[in-house]
C-alpha cells in the first residue's frame, strides 16, 4: 500500500489547500546616467579655416607658456573625470613644384601640453607623421591665395586624443611643446614661443552632467 493511500481525508486537504511558494521578485537595478558627448566650447587664439572637405574648424596650436594665450577650452559642469577628445595633426606647408619634384618628404613630430588655467598640466599629447604628397593631406582650408581658394597650409596626420579632466576644473589650456621636422636636407627642432607646432580639430567633450556651478563672486573683499 502506498502513502497516499494511508494518508487520512485531513492529511490529503492539508496537502492540497498549501499555499504555493513565492519566488522573490528580482530588485532592480538603478539606472546608469547616460553620459553626453557635446562640441566643445573653444577660444581659439589663431584659426588657421575651414576644411573645404570635412567643413571642420581647424586651429592653430602655437608654442608658449602661458595658459591664458593658449586654445582655451570650457568644460561643462561635470560628476567625476569628464574627457576632452579632439584630433592632433601636423601642419605641411604644400608646394606643388615640391611634390612633382619629389621634394616634398617631411617626418613630423609635435608635442603639445593640456593644463589649467593655473598653468598644471594635466597631459601631453604626441602627433608623428610623414609628408610626401598630397594624398597625404587631411583636408585644404578654405579661403586662401592658392589655386581653388585654399590655403597653402593644411593638416597632414592624424592622432586622436583622448585626455582625463578632475572633476573640479572648468577650463583648460592647450599649448604647444615642441616640434621636430625631418627633411631630405636637415633636421629642425622648434620651440620659440609663438611659433605654430600644430593643428587641433573636432573638439568635443564627453562628461556625466553636474549640477551647475556657483558664479564666482566678484564682490570686493573687506
Amino acid at each position: 500500500m502506498t502513502a497516499s493511500a494511508l494518508a487520512g481525508p485531513e492529511d490529503a486537504w492539508a496537502q492540497s489547500s498549501r499555499p504555493p511558494a513565492r519566488t522573490a521578485k528580482p530588485v532592480p537595478k538603478p539606472a546608469t546616467p547616460a553620459l553626453k558627448r557635446d562640441p566643445a566650447q573653444v577660444a581659439c587664439p589663431t584659426p588657421l579655416g575651414i576644411g573645404v572637405t570635412t567643413r571642420r574648424v581647424f586651429c592653430d596650436v602655437l608654442s608658449g607658456r602661458d595658459p591664458a594665450q593658449g586654445i582655451r577650452i570650457v568644460i561643462p559642469p561635470h560628476k567625476g573625470t569628464a574627457t576632452l577628445l579632439f584630433d592632433l595633426h601636423n601642419r605641411q606647408t604644400y608646394s606643388e613644384e615640391q611634390v612633382k619634384a619629389r621634394k616634398a618628404y617631411a617626418r613630423y613630430t609635435a608635442t603639445i601640453g593640456v593644463l589649467t588655467l593655473q598653468s598644471d598640466l594635466l597631459s601631453r599629447a604626441v602627433v608623428q607623421s610623414e609628408f610626401r604628397t598630397a594624398a597625404d593631406l587631411v583636408d585644404r582650408i578654405d579661403g586662401g591665395a592658392g589655386p581653388g581658394g585654399v590655403k597653402a597650409v593644411a593638416p597632414t596626420g592624424t592622432e586622436s586624443i583622448a585626455i582625463a579632466i578632475p572633476e573640479n576644473v572648468d577650463e583648460v589650456s592647450i599649448l604647444g611643446e615642441k616640434l621636430e621636422v625631418e627633411s631630405l636636407e636637415r633636421r629642425d627642432l622648434f620651440s620659440v614661443v609663438g611659433r605654430p607646432i600644430a593643428i587641433i580639430s573636432n573638439v568635443t567633450i564627453e562628461y556625466l552632467p553636474g549640477p551647475p556651478r556657483r558664479p564666482r563672486s566678484t564682490a570686493a573683499r573687506p
